[in-house]
């Protein structure tokens, strides 16, 4: 009797070729157990296949997936190995618990021009301190989807920081991407770079910007989340695996529904609000200086700080 294949991804799974897991990789079904919590009706629409055989493809699925389980203590002692990069801002870092999170995605969103970039940058420097002064003696890798990346802005962040600016730039891999594929790509290509180079910051410049311009209207919206969805988690899994921060700026719309208050809200819906584990919202005050507010910590109670935009840096 011959012995049955072992189910370790979405090829070996009865009746899915390898034509057939890519559609499913493409609608956001990326791994087995996303597979196993999916419904024989969703699957069979999606893939076009019979519901007996999709039924089968989720049993498969389910008696190959492990479900671990462990305690609060235990999941206690895992996180005192997660690191925070200082944003040279200690009340923004106050606010944050201690700075930006690895192993986690920090979402800052906010208009035009108020200052999301000038905290990546200052975050794409302070990565590469020691961790005793609020680094992680890391590299970065900056997806940049609107051409914002300004290494001279780099040098004199640097500079302020006590660090030879020539050494900072080099430790930051720029991919300058210009299409929602190249960017996912990016993402998915990224284990290798992120092990070679000890990549501890990952920063997406801005996350909407490509996938807005690209899917224009109602009916692109579901391929649209689609996409956003399985982007999100790989930078996520990244995160995971190899304990760095992933950083994304993100777009603003107003919302018309909102008659009192301020209207303006965060795009790419509930996919990117449920995939961030922070995030703030940042907003132009007098001058040089920005309300930074707390929407959603896991950890961290909602609150407020100011920042200034220096040509240092970001500081309280």
């Amino acid at each position: 009797m011959a012995k049955e294949k072992a189910v370790k991804e979405l090829e070996d799974l009865p009746g899915i070729g390898p034509t057939t897991a890519e559609k499913l990789r493409a609608a956001g079904y990326d791994n087995i157990e996303k597979v196993a919590a999916s419904s024989p009706y969703e699957l069979s629409e999606l893939l076009g296949i019979s519901a007996e055989n999709a039924k089968k493809a989720i049993e498969a699925a389910r008696q190959a997936t492990n479900i671990e389980v462990e305690t609060g203590l235990s999941n206690l002692e895992k996180r005192k190995a997660i690191g925070r990069i200082s944003t040279g801002a200690s009340g923004l870092d106050e606010l944050l618990g201690g700075g930006v999170e690895t192993n986690g995605i920090t979402e800052v969103y906010g208009r035009f021009a108020c200052g999301k970039t000038q905290l990546g940058f200052q975050l794409a420097v302070n990565v590469q301190l020691p961790v005793s002064k609020g680094g992680m003696d890391g590299a970065v890798l900056f997806i940049d989807t609107e051409g914002t990346f300004r290494p001279e802005r780099i040098e004199t962040i640097a500079k302020a920081a006590g660090l030879d600016p020539v050494k900072v730039l080099e430790n930051i891999f720029v991919s300058r991407v210009t299409t929602t594929d190249q960017q996912i790509l990016t993402a998915e290509r990224a284990d290798k770079l992120v092990r070679e180079k000890n990549i501890k910051l990952i920063i997406v410049d801005s996350l909407m910007s490509l996938f807005r311009a690209e899917f224009m209207g109602r009916g692109a919206l579901n391929e649209r989340q689609q996409k956003l969805n399985q982007h999100i988690h790989k930078l996520q899994k990244l995160a995971d695996d190899n304990n760095l921060a992933v950083y994304i700026t993100n777009q603003v719309m107003d919302n018309p529904g909102i008659l009192f208050g301020d209207p303006t809200q965060p795009v790419g819906g509930n996919i990117v609000a449920h995939a961030a584990t922070t995030r703030l919202y940042v907003r132009k005050s007098k001058e040089d200086k920005r309300i930074l507010r707390l929407v959603d910590s896991p950890n961290m109670p909602e609150g407020e700080t100011v920042i200034k935009i220096t040509p240092n840096g970001i500081r309280d």
